[in-house]
């Protein structure tokens, strides 16, 4: 016979709670495929600074400055996606000083500061895991041990608002231009070259 009433509102509530928990799940897992997306677009990004200042800038010839074989440099990626993840809130605010806008301010010091963390926090790990970090800056003034400067950290934070203000915008654009299928596909790509990458450098280094 048919359900009682309260047995079919249990159904129902069941139902819409598990639907609500699949769609949750499915935001979540959309967010981080993005994050990670970003993640592998700014550490490209950074390779290409990397190397622009190497080839271009400073004429010492080309080397490839990621720690892992392909051309990304990671430390950029996990900066990118921090910065997202802590100043995105900042940025909506407008705050001011009297007249002026101070927003924009605060975000270029809490770029510094997380960007110059992240090179501190990397050159350690890279040190322990590889023996050396990728780069020495003994010959800029208001540097710790070669591993942190005043100069390079005031570059991360002109670079890290070109991202927040202007590249990540568009890159938000572009994802939600992109089919959902297309950016399945890519993230799963990036992820397959990624692990394959990490792999090499464990076969290389420790076995």
């Amino acid at each position: 016979g048919e359900a009682p009433p309260v047995a079919k509102s249990l159904k129902g509530h069941l139902g819409e709670s598990l639907q609500k928990k699949s769609v949750k799940r499915e935001e979540q897992m959309k967010k981080v495929q993005d994050y990670f997306l970003y993640f592998m677009l700014y550490s490209v990004i950074g390779w290409i600074y990397e190397v622009f200042l190497e080839v271009v800038v400073y004429r010492w010839g080309f080397s490839n400055r990621g720690a892992l074989f392909g051309p990304y440099c990671v430390v950029y990626g996990f900066g990118a996606v921090i910065l997202l993840l802590t100043l995105s809130g900042l940025m909506k605010k407008k705050l001011r000083l009297g007249p002026f806008p101070v927003t924009p301010v605060l975000v270029f010091l809490g770029i510094v500061l997380i960007t110059t963390a992240v090179e501190l926090a990397a050159s350690y790990i890279m040190e322990l895991t590889l023996g050396a970090w990728q780069w020495d800056y003994t010959r800029f003034a208001f540097n710790f041990q070669g591993r942190i400067a005043l100069n390079p950290s005031i570059r991360f934070g002109i670079g890290g608002m070109v991202i927040l203000y202007l590249l990540h915008p568009l890159a938000v654009r572009l994802t939600e231009e992109t089919s959902p299928r297309i950016q399945r596909a890519a993230a799963l790509i990036c992820l397959i070259v990624l692990a394959a990458d990490c792999l090499h450098l464990v076969l290389k280094n420790w076995i």
